[in-house]
């Protein structure tokens, strides 16, 4: 197993693993139009695509963006996103191996805390996010979503 930030030229491979992420999901709007978001977001030094690898495939990763803050010191703090592992290779470490590769660059960047959203509600992912030390009952997380137009 291998860790590492994504490279820019990796999108496919990564897209493929998202599709591993949600059972249903919005469709991709035109390659052009992906691929700015995706040099955008590679190429943005507070953010960070890691992925873990077996045998050169990439086959679970993350997403660590550092916010800066005015709070607590001016220290900033990390949101992880897209969380996922390709079900293939669950249950074998890797989804526990990449949170800790982003944990420890939140903490090398001076973050404060770093925080997780999940949709999931089974108990099994709660203590997966336990395990790789995240605290449930620390905060409570509330989410707007953009309104449907027309509705």
């Amino acid at each position: 197993m291998k860790i590492r930030q994504i490279a820019p030229s990796e999108l496919e491979e990564l897209l493929a693993l998202y599709r591993h992420l949600h059972e249903v999901d919005d469709p991709l709007p035109d390659p052009a139009t992906v691929d700015a978001v995706w040099q955008e977001l590679s190429g943005n030094r507070r953010c960070r695509c890691l992925g873990v690898y077996v045998q050169d495939k990439l086959v679970s990763s993350c997403t660590l963006t550092v916010i800066p803050n005015l709070t607590r010191g001016c220290k900033p703090y990390g949101v992880i996103e897209n969380v996922v592992t390709h079900a293939d290779h669950r249950g074998q470490g890797h989804g526990k191996a990449v949170l800790a590769a982003a944990l420890s660059i939140a903490w090398s960047q001076g973050c404060y805390k770093v925080m997780l959203l999940t949709g999931r509600k089974d108990e099994a992912t709660f203590q997966f996010y336990e395990a790789a030390g995240f605290d449930r009952h620390e905060k409570q997380a509330f989410i707007a979503k953009r309104p449907v137009l027309g509705e």
